[in-house]
């Protein structure tokens, strides 16, 4: 799987976000080459991961996407981690520049996913970066699924409590079928256009914490917040690590288009 444009790319990783980094060497000839990882660093990583639509880099190590042929061009980038493009950064060296087999730069970058309105990173409504726009998410399906890849993808352990919220109108959301997610995908990658006037609320445990999923809807409840039956039946089935009926029969919450 792999990210495409202008410029840069992500080879033989295993979402969108990662890879074995390649640079477009001239466009008249359309040749792509790896990256040395002694040319690379840090800031340029942040560059990289900004210009395909990623988050910040978690992992700038070589070798973890496949090797390549023994020879390979490479240009050492120095970038100040603010430029859109790597092509934007300074750089020194030539094409006949060459560096060993196994040097080659392999980049994870974080999934552009965030929880907002909570009370840390781990709890909020959920939020997807796709085509360069920051939207809620509605879920198609059985919505524990999609908490799941979530807190996972934000590196919090395990989903402790999942909402639907009702909004005061309808928005422009990502809607994301949970089956997408069970197939392997990312969120960005199934998030598909939409206007719902719901949006999804998560809590995520932290750091490896456990939460009883009982104080977290009584908490809810003192509170006002209007919790989902059924997620709190899934919450139970979940946390007792019972499997749950699968084709849940998803609530109208919101009209597509005006209400």
């Amino acid at each position: 799987m792999q990210r495409r444009n202008d410029s840069v790319r992500l080879v033989n990783g295993t979402s969108l976000c990662s890879g074995r980094l390649e640079v477009k060497t001239t466009q008249s000839t359309q040749r792509w080459s790896s990256v040395c990882e002694a040319d690379f660093d840090q800031q340029d990583a942040e560059v990289v991961c900004r210009e395909l639509g990623c988050g910040a880099p978690s992992v700038l190590q070589g070798v973890l996407y496949g090797e390549v042929e023994a020879s390979m061009r490479t240009k050492e980038f120095h970038c100040g981690g603010h430029e859109s493009s790597l092509m934007d950064c300074k750089s020194s060296g030539s094409d006949g520049n060459t560096c060993s087999s196994g040097k080659a730069v392999g980049l994870t970058c974080s999934e552009p996913v965030r929880l907002v309105g909570g009370l840390s990173r781990c709890t909020g409504s959920l939020e997807v970066k796709h085509q360069g726009d920051w939207r809620p998410v509605i879920v198609s399906g059985w919505t524990m699924k999609v908490a799941a890849v979530a807190c996972r993808e934000l590196g919090c352990p395990s989903p402790v409590s999942v909402e639907r919220r009702k909004e005061y109108s309808v928005r422009s959301v990502w809607m994301i079928s949970s089956d997408c997610v069970q197939s392997g995908s990312t969120l960005r990658e199934c998030a598909e256009s939409d206007s719902y006037s719901s949006i999804l609320y998560i809590i995520c445990s932290a750091r490896g914490k456990i939460i009883n999923s009982c104080a977290v809807m009584s908490l809810q409840a003192s509170r006002g917040q209007q919790t989902d039956i059924q997620e709190s039946i899934e919450l139970h089935d979940y946390n007792l690590g019972v499997a749950a009926v699968e084709g849940e029969p998803t609530e109208e919450e919101g009209a597509q288009g005006a209400e």
